[in-house]
């Protein structure tokens, strides 16, 4: 009887492996079709063009940005469409990691793990394009009229690319505040009433994070951590509005826990 069991639990085991094989395999294969696919056209030359524009246009005229290693050229465009191409297949990837853990989950946990996964992508592409469009422009402007006379920036690509990078991840997560918020309010760990208490010590929190992911101005300090703080409120605003909702009893969770069961007291070992 143990020995059946044993076999049961590694066939389980080895079902799963091959699961997450498969499932890394499509979002793998999402990816890499979709860089083809931004290789072919527009091509990598374009498509960090257009991610260098607002450095390009906060410089002074008739002034480029270099690169100082022998195949950084070539390197730093292919690195940008291979970002591009995970951004634009994220759905894809976020879609094949909720199929894989979804038979696990009970099935108002399945019908709420898709609608995060969906407004939690939306939610990192927003702050990724909030900070494209506004605190680029803005960041690279101040910079660009701070700077003395006698001096003419010439931004190396590669360092360039790093900074974007860690801004992009910076407001991209940032932007996932409500999510967690209301993550932490659904699961029990605290309440609205918490929260606001609290709320002094996340303003604070905000602008020590804000000074540490953000270059060393007081400028784009402020615009990572206000928005931390209004997405924070914003949170707690939809927190408190789940918490009002009186929890409907979790028949179906009951249902499938007894189903379980007797799939595993029907064990012919």
């Amino acid at each position: 009887m143990t020995d059946a069991s044993d076999d049961s639990s590694q066939d389980t085991f080895i079902s799963h492996l091959i699961e997450l094989r498969t499932r890394l395999l499509r979002a793998v294969m999402a990816v890499l079709g979709i860089f083809v696919v931004l290789f072919i056209y527009p091509g990598p030359s374009l498509i960090y063009d257009i991610l260098a524009q607002p450095m390009l246009a906060s410089l002074p005229q008739g002034t480029r940005m270099i690169a100082t290693g022998v195949i950084t050229p070539f390197m730093v465009p292919i690195k940008v469409t291979l970002l591009a191409a995970f951004v634009l297949a994220l759905p894809v990837v976020l879609y094949q990691a909720w199929a894989f853990v979804a038979p696990g989950l009970y099935r108002h946990e399945q019908r709420l793990a898709l609608p995060l996964i969906i407004s939690s992508t939306l939610l990192f592409l927003l702050g990724m394009a909030f900070c494209y469009f506004v605190v680029f422009h803005t960041v690279f402007t101040f910079i660009a009229h701070f700077a003395p006379q006698s001096i003419t920036p010439a931004p190396d690509i590669e360092a360039y690319v790093n900074f974007v990078l860690t801004m992009f991840i910076a407001f991209g997560v940032t932007f996932e505040v409500p999510i967690a918020v209301i993550l932490l309010v659904k699961t029990g760990m605290v309440t609205v009433k918490k929260l606001r208490e609290v709320r002094g010590y996340v303003i604070v929190g905000a602008f020590v994070v804000a000074a540490v992911v953000t270059p060393p101005d007081v400028l784009s300090q402020i615009l990572l951590a206000a928005p931390l703080c209004l997405l924070y409120e914003i949170g707690i605003l939809a927190a408190a509005a789940i918490e009002k909702r009186k929890p409907a009893p979790e028949a179906e969770d009951e249902a499938d826990a007894a189903k379980t069961a007797v799939q595993a007291g029907d064990d012919p070992s």
